[in-house]
């Protein structure tokens, strides 16, 4: 078996393991962990698919940004309440029910297409993808894009803040 093989395996084990944790797992904190293992993991299997820039950009927007903020919340969350931040199950057999559907579904899906002779694919010269032709592209066309939803972004992070602000006052006044 060679060794891309064998990474290939070890990181869809990690997926899987760990998206397995994050459905079986009470505690939000400990879900919200495994979420971070669950992305590294896929992660791992872009770059063994040669697409390494997805691989970089789920790091740093989902691990990086995202999850990191979710943690933060949970903690500040658990910290002014002095509660455990615990889930509830509910529909538990519908739920395995309908994912169970869905995957099969999907499988027969994937059991039943041609990739070899897909229309778009067939003859299309493939021209090199380049990262720095992204960056070009991102930075000069969609720049205003992200400019906006840079802003967006902050006065979020400020709201947050706010709200964290508002909700820790009322919970010393009532102490």
């Amino acid at each position: 078996m060679p060794i891309e093989n064998i990474i290939f395996y070890a990181f869809l084990g990690l997926t899987g393991l760990s998206a397995l944790f994050i459905l079986l797992s009470k505690n939000i904190l400990y879900s919200a962990f495994a979420l971070i293992a669950t992305f590294i993991g896929m992660a791992g299997i872009f770059v063994l698919l040669g697409a390494e820039f997805v691989a970089i950009t789920q790091i740093l927007v989902y691990v990086g940004g995202i999850l990191i903020l979710m943690v933060f919340g949970i903690m500040l969350t658990n910290r002014l309440s002095q509660a455990k931040v615990e889930t509830e199950v509910y529909n538990k057999f519908f739920g395995i029910l309908i994912s169970v559907g869905l995957f099969y579904i999907l499988a027969k899906a994937i059991e039943m297409a041609d990739f070899a002779n897909m229309g778009w694919m067939k003859n299309a010269p493939s021209a090199p993808s380049s990262v720095q032709d992204l960056g070009m592209k991102i930075m000069t066309d969609y720049v205003l894009v992200f400019e906006v939803i840079g802003i967006l972004l902050l006065l979020a992070l400020i709201g947050a803040v706010r709200i964290a602000g508002n909700t820790r006052e009322e919970g010393t006044d009532a102490a």
